[in-house]
């Protein structure tokens, strides 16, 4: 009895970790866009990790202004126990940076959460019952797209906020606001998606056999529609932490004594540029550049890879082999090409009706 020994072992828990959505996009990915995306996973790793880990690695909390010394001085040049110095307030601008990450990433979290709630459900409705319905919330989404979104954010967050700055009535007003402005994005996609998915086959046979309309958007449409989801939810999380950079820089954001947030730190910095005080505006700027450079960048990548014609392009130019071939084997290689050419063509003669 003989035993195949050319078959590779394949370990299924290689191959599922292979299928998962970054892990398969690195192994696809090719040259500059491979750079791209291993660039952007690493910005956007020491972000979560910085988020995650705040509470262990700042030195300080967010709104300490002394220790066991004494009150921290004030506009300090970094250096010595305020590695990044000093805000004009006494505020460690380390610590700041490093408890800001937390409040992006709650606001992300919340924001993009709401916003897939609402804009897929309402997609769903809209582009499979159609009628007027699909009319009067196209009409709605075309008046939010309308105005500018920084402006919607603004008035959103008065109107929610209240006056209020705790950490729970700022992060939900400036994730509100947000929401407001991302619901119309994900709704047209998904209605987009929905249309299209409508009149395919499957959905057709699943009214034909008595399906309800719940259980074919849900079970039919559903898995099918959102799978441009994750792509959105990079992108959009970029533009959320600008957004909320705006509001806290516009004086509309989280106050130092609830929670740390890098726009409202801008806003403090600006009267400091003036004096040559760098440092209490350089880092906070950075940290908004940093994470937004990394967020899009991981997007972007995706969004290339997801684009069939893209991926073809650079994986034909990025994969093609180096041509160390020698002469002889280069001959077999055209004369095995032409053969299967000749055969293709005969081949397709005599399906020639």
């Amino acid at each position: 009895m003989s035993t195949d020994i050319s078959a590779p072992h394949i370990n299924p828990r290689a191959s599922f970790l292979r299928k998962l959505p970054v892990v398969s996009h690195v192994a696809r990915s090719v040259g500059l866009q491979r750079s791209m995306l291993v660039i952007g996973l690493v910005l956007t790793g020491i972000f979560l990790l910085t988020a995650i880990l705040a509470p262990l690695i700042a030195p300080f909390g967010f709104s300490q202004l002394s220790d066991a010394e004494g009150s921290f001085p004030t506009q300090q040049a970094p250096g010595g126990k305020h590695l990044l110095g000093t805000t004009v307030g006494g505020y460690d601008v380390l610590s700041r940076v490093i408890w800001g990450t937390q409040t992006a990433l709650l606001v992300i979290v919340v924001a993009v959460a709401l916003s897939i709630f609402a804009g897929v459900i309402l997609g769903l409705v809209s582009g499979y019952l159609g009628g007027w319905l699909d009319r009067v919330l196209v009409v709605v989404a075309d008046a939010v797209y309308a105005f500018p979104s920084l402006l919607v954010a603004i008035v959103m967050a008065i109107v929610i906020s209240g006056g209020q700055s705790s950490l729970f009535g700022g992060v939900m007003a400036a994730a509100t606001s947000i929401t407001v402005v991302f619901i119309p994005q994900y709704f047209r996609v998904i209605r987009a998606e929905t249309i299209r998915l409508k009149a395919e086959p499957f959905v057709e046979s699943a009214k034909v056999v008595g399906a309800s309309n719940v259980r074919i958007i849900t079970r039919h449409i559903y898995r099918n529609a959102t799978r441009t989801l994750p792509l959105i939810f990079t992108l959009n999380a970029s533009e959320a932490i600008l957004t909320l950079a705006a509001l806290g820089f516009l004086g509309f954001g989280i106050e130092p004594s609830s929670a740390a947030e890098w726009g409202f730190d801008l806003n403090k910095a600006l009267s400091d540029t003036t004096s040559g005080i760098w440092w209490t505006g350089l880092f906070p700027g950075l940290a908004i550049v940093w994470t937004v450079l990394g967020l899009t960048l991981v997007g972007e990548s995706i969004n290339d890879l997801n684009d069939p014609r893209l991926r073809g392009r650079k994986r034909a130019r990025g994969g093609a082999p180096t041509p160390t071939a020698t002469p002889s084997a280069a001959t077999a290689a055209g004369e095995h090409a032409t053969g299967d050419s000749a055969a293709g063509e005969s081949a397709a003669e005599g399906r020639t009706p």
